[in-house]
């Protein structure tokens, strides 16, 4: 069963770092992209960054020079490096990745990873 596993959220104070990991496991023949998202309790879903299998990025505006996504492809794995966080970036964060398996490309969620930000 493909399933997209999560870990690194936690408590921080505001100017502090977190490294979120997230490891797709399963029959994976390829993977078109993998990114994260974050939802923040009364607020919509939204986009963090993206990677592409070619390597492409994308941020939202909120988090460009401070987050950094990264992969590794042999281990199916992608990486957030948040850096000087804010309190404003306090959320669930989510993995999300579009995948080639045995049925054709699927998207998937992870469980989710809890982040706060003190101030």
């Amino acid at each position: 069963q493909v399933q997209l596993v999560e870990s690194g959220g936690g408590s921080v104070q505001a100017g502090g770092s977190l490294r979120l990991s997230c490891a797709a496991s399963g029959t994976i023949f390829s993977i078109n992209y993998m990114g994260w998202y974050r939802q923040a309790p009364g607020k919509q879903r939204e986009l963090v960054a993206t990677i592409t299998s070619g390597g492409s990025t994308n941020y939202a505006d909120s988090v460009k020079g401070r987050f950094t996504i990264s992969r590794d492809t042999a281990k199916k794995t992608v990486y957030l490096q948040m850096n000087s966080l804010k309190p404003e970036d306090t959320s669930v964060y989510y993995c999300n990745a579009d995948l080639l398996v045995r049925v054709g490309v699927r998207g998937y969620w992870g469980q989710g990873t809890q982040v706060t930000v003190s101030s």
